[in-house]
């Protein structure tokens, strides 16, 4: 009986210092062994801006190409001969193409005196007839008109004498082209000279060309 209280009590004895150990050291058993790691910052800091005077300059930008400008449209040979109407030509050689208009092409329509000028135009640079205006037109035999190399009187204060120096200018300064091109003969449509070996080119007004 004795021993079993001296047991009993060396128990409670035991229960109690267990027990008061506990309440005087709790255990940190809960507590996590983490390893400790920097901080990490939240946000980067901020990256300082060129000033304003380091910024590359950009390119300034193209104008827009100009469209081309589009040619004007070309005068009518009634606007040219318009232009270019005139009582007084210009030269001995003008004033002989002019004539050989008016003598022989007055009452046509203008390309036709326009085709006239051309052929005296296109003798002269031939090769085959006088170098010159003046010489294909008083070359002997060659126009009706011309007597001993002379040219009958003009009315020169007339609108057919204006038109006919007009016609010579624009053939001269090669303003327009008429519809017979490099013609060499012309013969009115109310003879038949019986030309052979010729082309004909076309037939304007009162006229028959050829080359």
């Amino acid at each position: 009986m004795f021993r079993h209280r001296i047991t009993a009590a060396s128990a409670a004895a035991m229960l109690f210092a267990l027990f008061a150990t506990f309440h005087a050291a709790p255990s940190r058993a809960w507590e996590l062994d983490l390893p400790v790691t920097s901080a990490v910052p939240l946000m980067e800091p901020p990256v300082a801006l060129p000033a304003a005077a380091e910024l590359p300059a950009l390119p300034p930008e193209a104008a827009p190409a100009p469209e081309p400008a589009s040619a004007p449209a070309p005068l009518s040979l009634a606007a040219l001969v318009e232009a270019h109407s005139s009582s007084a030509p210009r030269s001995a050689e003008e004033e002989c193409l002019a004539g050989a208009v008016y003598f022989e092409a007055k009452g046509e329509p203008l390309k036709g005196q326009l085709s006239v000028a051309e052929v005296i135009l296109n003798r002269a640079g031939s090769g085959r007839f006088p170098k010159s205006a003046c010489g294909v037109v008083k070359q002997p035999g060659q126009f009706s008109f011309v007597r001993g190399g002379r040219f009958p009187p003009i009315a020169r204060a007339s609108a057919a004498w204006r038109k006919a120096v007009a016609i010579a200018r624009v053939a001269r300064d090669d303003l327009a082209d008429g519809p017979a091109p490099k013609a060499l003969f012309f013969h009115a449509k109310r003879v038949s000279p019986g030309w052979r070996g010729l082309t004909r080119i076309a037939a304007v007004g009162n006229h028959i060309f050829y080359r």
